[in-house]
């Protein structure tokens, strides 16, 4: 397998209103430099998917970059991962 130097984020899926765009939001957990208490930080991502109507909101997805689709759009939808359950 060929490595790619292209970055990669794992994140859930928020929206996927858009046409062939899903919003994914990536936590990671960081310690405070002064006060070392763990404090988890979000950041939205808009990543391009040809259809968007397949990803549910709650899903989870690995993105990775990717040349600028948009003004906002520079991430693309690689793997779909864990569907949310229905009963919820």
């Amino acid at each position: 397998m060929i490595s790619s130097k292209r970055k990669t984020k794992e994140g859930t899926v928020v929206s996927n209103k858009m046409e062939k765009t899903v919003t994914v939001v990536v936590e990671r957990v960081i310690s405070h430099p002064r006060y070392r208490k763990t404090v988890q930080r979000k950041k939205k991502y808009y990543a391009h998917c040809q259809d968007s109507a397949l990803i549910a909101v709650g899903s989870r997805v690995k993105i990775q970059e990717s040349r600028p689709y948009s003004k906002l759009k520079r991430w693309q939808v690689l793997e779909i991962g864990q569907q949310p359950s229905e009963g919820q």
